[in-house]
């Protein structure tokens, strides 16, 4: 179980990821199902489907477990620590405009790739892993079809995004 240190503005946490959250917690996640909802729509009215058909079936996983957390008022701080993956999201969509913007040869798009990198590391590999051996910690205490939802959904996450961080890698230092 994670230690106290790791909550410290809301201990419980560090306790029960299924039934404590701290207050506004239930709004975020529920405002972050608006986003994903948001950007999926947008993706498939403004995208080809080859293009972010990996995007779309990320926000597709992201939408169904966050959005029983929401309906189910639990699994917040499970969705709370989902969402710190979401930090480093600010450094691949810096990239994407950088890239857009032809500065791929400036300082500023390889400060942000090793950024990039590091908070890749730090947010989404390191989170998922914690994530995921959380869940398999945990699994008496979570009802079998709940577990299986969130086993499945971090099945799905865990290789998406090594992928891409080889990609990244291969792209940004191993060109």
């Amino acid at each position: 179980n994670p230690s106290p240190r790791r909550f410290c503005l809301h201990p419980g946490l560090s306790e029960d990821l299924v039934g404590t959250h701290p207050p506004g917690a239930h709004s975020l996640v529920a405002v972050s199902v608006g986003y994903f909802l948001e950007d999926f729509v947008d993706m498939l009215c403004n995208q080809k489907l080859h293009q972010s058909w990996e995007l779309l079936f990320h926000h597709s996983v992201v939408i169904v477990c966050f959005g029983i957390a929401v309906l189910l008022h639990q699994y917040i701080g499970f969705a709370l620590v989902a969402l710190l993956v979401e930090i480093n999201s600010i450094f691949l969509h810096l990239r994407q405009i950088l890239l857009m913007a032809n500065l791929v040869h400036t300082t500023c798009y390889r400060l942000n790739s090793i950024i990039n990198l590091g908070t890749y590391v730090v947010f989404r590999i390191t989170t998922l892993a914690w994530m995921t051996r959380w869940l398999f910690l945990n699994r008496e205490n979570v009802p079998p079809a709940t577990y299986a939802v969130g086993t499945v959904g971090m099945a799905i996450m865990t290789p998406m995004n090594i992928i891409l961080f080889y990609r990244l890698l291969r792209s940004d230092f191993f060109k």
